[in-house]
């Protein structure tokens, strides 16, 4: 049974890793691993590969960057050829890139089952790529491998048949804790000069957050005044560092003196800046669900997210672009009030077993 597992950005390579890990224990599953380099330089790719013990593509159709219409275009092209030169037997896509939704429309048209990791989440925000890319994916795929409970909810609420859903768990959690440890002794906190819970890790990226002046601006705002108190280690990403230039706000970073900005970083080099940090402000999805697990304090920088259990039960509370509510929340954390939480049990580090088992016996 021949699987092309498609990956192209950063977050899909934390989450196919442990799936062909896990497939290597089937004889009858043949990987084919396609990285369509959306995401294509090295700290945004490569060394995610090196880390991770992932193996090197076997099609690599190195589309680079563009509008989301141009790199999906682009994509779908170059796998359409791929598809019909190797013939897999299904398709294997993870989370919401825009490679994500290039690939399952490919394979949905030329009639070849698609399995989505990671299906059902929804931040119910339209004006969020991610979320036309999950609500697509969603509605065209043949296996629906969910993370929590309330992801079924959402695929049963929009008329998806049961059948096609399984619970799976959070293949992310996978890698996390199997490199928890390793990542918590690296060396990147003596390199910098931390200590351990003495800085709060920041990311930084989303369109509404960064391309907006006066959002991106609320936020310099609140940092202004929390790196007063604390050290903010911030690697950045390279819209961010963009937009900083494009809106001539350099003097205002570079005037926060506890203000660390980095170069985007490796798998475990970050992982050990959020393991040993005191808490954790970004605006991204994935982080909510590791902060949670560690056990972290986390302010999301968002209206609004697609992992509402990690505000119900877990460390995450939303804060938008509100300047004082960022400052508030994170003097809170500070004063040694941030939120503890739980999460779903099925966060076991063993969703990668679960998703390969689903699809080795879908024929």
């Amino acid at each position: 049974m021949k699987i092309a597992c498609v990956v192209g950005a950063r977050p899909n390579f934390m989450k196919i890793a442990p799936i062909l890990k896990a497939m290597k224990e089937y004889s009858n599953l043949e990987p084919l691993l396609v990285h369509t380099g959306q995401h294509y330089d090295y700290e945004m790719s490569q060394i995610f590969f090196d880390e991770l013990d992932i193996p090197k593509p076997d099609v690599y159709l190195g589309v680079g960057s563009g509008s989301h219409a141009n790199q999906t275009a682009k994509i779908m092209i170059a796998f359409e050829e791929v598809v019909a030169e190797s013939k897999p037997d299904l398709i294997l896509v993870v989370g919401d890139v825009n490679s994500t939704l290039a690939c399952t429309l490919v394979g949905a048209k030329l009639c070849i089952p698609i399995a989505h990791v990671e299906a059902g989440i929804r931040s119910f925000d339209r004006t969020m790529p991610e979320e036309i890319n999950r609500v697509l994916t969603d509605s065209v795929s043949d296996y629906l491998l969910t993370p929590n409970e309330g992801a079924n909810e959402n695929l049963k609420k929009e008329g998806i048949p049961d059948q096609k859903i399984t619970l799976v768990g959070d293949v992310m959690i996978d890698t996390l804790l199997k490199y928890r440890d390793k990542a918590s002794s690296h060396k990147i906190l003596s390199d910098l000069g931390l200590e351990k819970h003495s800085y709060i890790l920041m990311t930084l990226h989303r369109p509404f957050n960064v391309d907006i002046k006066a959002n991106f601006v609320n936020i310099l705002n609140a940092l202004m005044e929390i790196q007063q108190r604390i050290k903010i280690v911030f690697p950045m990403h390279p819209r961010t560092n963009a937009r900083i230039e494009e809106f001539g706000l350099n003097d205002m970073v570079s005037n926060m003196k506890n203000l660390v900005t980095l170069n985007p970083l490796g798998y475990l080099e970050f992982m050990g800046l959020m393991v040993n940090s005191k808490s954790v402000l970004t605006d991204s999805g994935g982080m909510q669900t590791e902060t949670t697990v560690l056990n972290i304090p986390c302010l999301t920088m968002r209206e609004n997210t697609e992992r509402p259990e990690t505000i119900k039960d877990g460390t995450n509370t939303l804060v938008g672009s509100n300047t004082q509510l960022i400052i508030e929340e994170s003097v809170r954390i500070l004063d040694g009030n941030g939120k503890t939480g739980v999460y779903p049990e099925i966060w076991d580090g063993h969703t990668s077993e679960r998703i390969v088992k689903v699809i080795a016996h879908s024929r």
